[in-house]
Formats: C-alpha cells, sequence, structure tokens
C-alpha cells in the first residue's frame, strides 16, 4: 500500500507539473497584444523619425545648391574686384 501511494503521489506531482509548464490561450492572446502594441509605437516612431530625416535631407540639398550659386557669384566676382584693386593702387599722376 505504501507502494501504491507513492506512485499516486509521484504521478499526481508530474501531473500537475506537466499541466502548469502550458500556457493558456488567453495567457498567449494578452502577449501577442502586448509586443504588438509595442511594434506599432515602434513602426510610428520610425516612419516620424524617417519623415524628419527626409525633410532635413531636402534642406540640405537645397543648402548646397545655394552654397553652389554663392560660390559661382564669387567666383563671377573676384575678377572685377582684383581689377579694381590693380587700379587703385597703381600710382597716380599729378593733375596740372
Amino acid at each position: 500500500m505504501s507502494s501504491l501511494r507513492k506512485s499516486l503521489a509521484a504521478a499526481t506531482v508530474l501531473g500537475g507539473l506537466s499541466l502548469s509548464g502550458c500556457a493558456t490561450t488567453e495567457y498567449v492572446d494578452e502577449q501577442i497584444a502586448l509586443v504588438n502594441g509595442r511594434v506599432s509605437a515602434l513602426e510610428s516612431t520610425v516612419q516620424q523619425v524617417d519623415g524628419k530625416a527626409t525633410a532635413a535631407m531636402t534642406e540640405a540639398q537645397s543648402a548646397s545648391g545655394a552654397a553652389a550659386n554663392a560660390n559661382q557669384r564669387l567666383d563671377a566676382l573676384t575678377g572685377r574686384v582684383d581689377s579694381i584693386e590693380q587700379r587703385l593702387a597703381a600710382p597716380r599722376r599729378p593733375r596740372n
């Protein structure tokens, strides 16, 4: 009889342990809902960052174009300024 009790107790303990290791469908659904919520929040954040990055790239390209234009204008003026400086530096003849 003692052996029967031990076997029954062992079977009960093993049965209880095997049942407690399984997740219920409700628990799994709750966990999936939490993960899905986090993924959605992360996707939203990524979309916001992507939008800001795109806007920054557009502004940088515009600034690059403006800088190139300013450099071209400066190059065009450099010759004129050099010529004026040479005329001003040349010795003047006195007026009679």
